[in-house]
């Protein structure tokens, strides 16, 4: 019997390997791509995450990040949720959290799961190999579309018609010469669900996403204090945000993970906001470890945390603002007194104002105390 030809091998080792869904295309990217990432960042939409403009240049041409590269492997994950995410938003005592930072961090799963097919290519095949996930410069998204996986919805993520909107991608850069994967085309057509969902209104128009209103971006990615006239609109969403993922019509066709270090750890499931907001260092150390929540943090973590409790409506998680007034972390600081603005009653907020502001050092907490009165009649 004939050999397999190297793509239905390395297919097939693909699927084998774990993966739900695999695509080839040319280390390129034509030039919409790179003038749409020129546009993003001239408009600024980037943030503070000056790693997107520092690594521009590497990102609009992937054979800048290893030049005898001529295809492109696109591998994709599943990681269905096996219950609708926006459930949780009608328990504002606990905290959402976005279904991919619910139990393990899906880079290392994604990343063994690459290397693994990368040794057997190199191997079985004879090529050079280099893998990456997301952390790298690469335009990851509009690779998978050109290698037929999916397309970019008008929410900025890939869709797919057979797994929907819930697909961690990562990539196996080769000097094999293979034959590209036919592109899929845009099914989005005249759906805005995903955009009318927004909670912050973070899309200045379709396939655009403005990051600095985008609440993943604002809990994860942000490391200052998070805008006033946004916090009310975050509800109780504490690290990142699903809802324009969750309303996508293509979902009808999504499929519950099998990976079952993808599944909801219990304790994350739907969390009490008063248990994440006690947490020191060491408590949020110990129970985010080996979760992609760990990289934001504890002081910002809590900081989400702290803009949930305000936005609850509970006046019994008054006490546990309280304790948080005379935190280490400024930034804890300054949203536990938006938070206390929030809940209690102005007799309230002025005792704790005359208790902890003479001692307060910090501009930013000084400026939120100042603001409180006009947080509590928003």
């Amino acid at each position: 019997m004939n050999a397999p030809d190297p793509k239905t091998a390395i297919r097939d080792k693909a699927l084998e390997a774990g993966f739900d869904a695999v695509g080839f295309t040319r280390a390129e990217l034509g030039e919409t791509a790179r003038e749409g990432l020129a546009d993003y960042l001239a408009q600024g939409y980037h943030g503070d995450m000056g790693w997107m403009a520092e690594t521009a240049e590497r990102r609009g041409d992937p054979r800048t990040l290893w030049p005898e590269a001529r295809s492109v492997v696109v591998l994709a994950q599943n990681y269905g949720p096996a219950h609708d995410p926006l459930t949780l938003l009608e328990h504002p005592t606990r905290g959402g959290i976005s279904v991919y930072a619910r139990n393990r961090d899906y880079h290392d799963i994604v990343k063994k799961r690459l290397k693994q097919l990368a040794r057997w290519m190199h191997g079985e095949l004879g090529c050079q190999v280099k893998v990456f996930v997301d952390t790298a410069p690469v335009m990851e998204k509009p690779l998978a579309q050109r290698a037929g996986i999916g397309w970019q919805g008008k929410h900025t993520n890939l869709v797919s018609r057979e797994w929907g909107s819930w697909l961690f991608l990562g990539e196996v850069f080769t000097d094999l010469d293979l034959a590209p994967d036919t592109g899929e085309r845009d099914f989005c057509g005249r759906c805005r669900r995903c955009l009318d969902a927004c909670p912050t209104d973070a899309f200045p128009a379709p396939y655009t996403l403005d990051a600095r209103r985008c609440i993943s971006y604002l809990t994860i990615e942000h490391k200052g204090h998070i805008p006033r006239e946004l916090r009310a609109k975050m509800g109780n969403r504490i690290y990142g945000c699903d809802d324009c993922l969750a309303v996508c019509p293509w979902n009808k066709f999504a499929r519950r993970t099998r990976e079952e270090r993808f599944f909801d750890r219990a304790e994350l499931t739907a969390p009490y906001l008063s248990d994440l907001v006690r947490l020191d260092e060491a408590g949020f150390r110990q129970v985010f470890s080996g979760s992609p929540i760990k990289r934001a943090g504890r002081d910002r973590f809590v900081r989400n945390v702290m803009i949930a409790i305000g936005n609850s409506g509970e006046a019994g998680l008054i006490p546990d603002v309280r304790d948080r007034l005379g935190d280490e972390s400024p930034l804890v600081r300054a949203t536990a007194v938006w938070a206390l603005g929030r809940l209690a009653n102005a007799e309230t907020v002025e005792r704790e104002r005359e208790r902890f502001l003479p001692a307060e050092t910090d501009a930013q907490v000084r400026e939120e105390w100042s603001a409180v009165p006009a947080a509590q009649t928003a």
